[in-house]
């Protein structure tokens, strides 16, 4: 299954940003991107998007922007987009620090593997 960052890990910070008067509608953080496909920035749609149901890595966990749900609308902040953002390059790197899923071994290498623990446990009196 995916990992999902936990909502009560990520509504504190922003909401602290958004206390201290750096708060963003969702079209507002939709322009601090580049439009794509012609587009002059990135839809509110996108971003909703990206604070419901986040983005998929390569790994298969999701990230999402962190927002608060303030009266009727949410509110995201720079500080949460440039976190989002990092999280997503960061899980695109492929020299990242995070460690890497082990190599699948062969039928023919998972085999020499069983062998060779079967002699050592021979050997151990096993």
């Amino acid at each position: 299954m995916a990992d999902v960052v936990s909502k009560a890990e990520t509504v504190q910070p922003v909401l602290a940003e958004i206390k201290a008067g750096e708060g963003l509608s969702l079209s507002a953080a939709g322009r601090l991107f580049p439009g794509h496909r012609g587009g002059k920035s990135v839809d509110p749609s996108t971003v909703f998007r990206w604070v419901t149901k986040g983005t998929r890595t390569h790994g298969g966990s999701a990230v999402k922007l962190e927002a608060a749900r303030v009266g009727g609308r949410w509110l995201t902040s720079q500080g949460a987009v440039a976190r989002f953002v990092a999280a997503l390059t960061e899980a695109a790197n492929p020299t990242s620090t995070t460690a890497a899923a082990p190599a699948t071994r062969t039928p023919v290498a998972r085999s020499r593997a069983v062998e060779k623990a079967v002699a050592t446990l021979k050997a151990m009196g096993a």
